[in-house]
């Protein structure tokens, strides 16, 4: 049995620290305002901590599910970070969505510092997080990663190993581009079908039975049929924040980004129009009122 400290009890991060309670695990969660209530993992055991140096000192194991780059290296490097409590042996699993190069050179300087790292960003929603169901792609050490199975199937169904580290946050920005990339398509496509006065269930059917069925049809149905947005709990903040990474990915290896870049510059111009926070099938209603020039 291994002591867990987690930084990062977001809608995600809330449903993993659940499940690792679920399974006994010993947990420590870091105090921080971005937190979900914190009641429901008191009751069931969970600690506090003040500082992630607090935190990494009394864990063998610390679990980051902050929001992105920024956010990973600050709870890490800063004053009181990770790397000032963490002992030899620490192993660090991070879950966030990060830009693969700050990955690679955070994770060399927690092994030069005798820990063990794996990035290990996850795919699903808050709804999967919250019943354990959640995808990993884990990048780092085969056996690291086989070693920390037991941990991470507490809140995952499907866990892959990818590779070396980076490589879990290069598959997890490949995923979400194509997922968030196809669901700009289809938002782009459904507002120009309620301008020209298409009906908006012809326009799900005829998609659901040809090549437009998938899982962005499925999520963004409710919000089409009713207007309701929660088939896709995800904030375009969110979104732009994760195809910018993937941008950048593409741009530090030369790949060709003409359409990633183009994904981007819509979901930049709707958080910059509307409500950043605003959940991502709100994208429709952004692009109806939005005439091209």
């Amino acid at each position: 049995m291994k002591t867990i400290g987690m930084i990062g009890i977001g809608m995600m991060g809330h449903g993993i620290a659940s499940n690792l309670l679920k399974h006994g695990q010993l947990l420590t969660v870091l105090e921080h305002p971005g937190n979900q209530p914190l009641d429901a993992l008191l009751a069931a055991g969970a600690r506090t901590c003040t500082t992630p140096q607090a935190l990494a000192a009394q864990s063998d194991v610390v679990i980051l599910c902050v929001t992105g780059t920024p956010q990973v290296e600050a709870v890490l490097l800063g004053d009181d970070g990770v790397l000032k409590g963490m002992r030899p042996g620490t192993i660090l699993i991070d879950c966030s969505t990060a830009v693969p190069t700050s990955t690679e050179k955070v994770a060399a300087m927690v092994i030069a510092q005798g820990g063990q790292f794996l990035d290990s960003p996850m795919t699903r929603t808050p709804k999967e997080a919250a019943e354990g169901r959640l995808n990993l792609l884990v990048g780092g050490d085969a056996d690291l990663f086989k070693a920390c199975q037991p941990i991470l199937s507490c809140f995952a169904e499907n866990i892959v190993h990818t590779g070396p580290i980076g490589s879990g946050h290069r598959m997890k920005l490949l995923h979400n581009y194509v997922s968030l990339g196809t669901v700009t398509l289809l938002a782009e496509a459904a507002a120009c079908a309620q301008r020209a006065g298409v009906d908006a269930n012809t326009f799900v059917e005829v998609l659901s039975k040809g090549g437009g069925w998938g899982a962005a049809l499925e999520r963004l149905k409710p919000t089409l049929a009713t207007g309701d947005t929660s088939g896709l709990r995800f904030s375009m903040s969110n979104a732009l924040k994760d195809l910018s990474y993937y941008n950048q990915m593409a741009s530090d290896t030369h790949a060709d980004h003409t359409v990633a870049q183009a994904v981007k510059n819509t979901l930049e111009t709707a958080c910059k129009e509307g409500d950043q926070n605003a959940l991502v099938p709100e994208l429709i209603g952004l692009l109806v009122k939005r005439k091209a020039h």
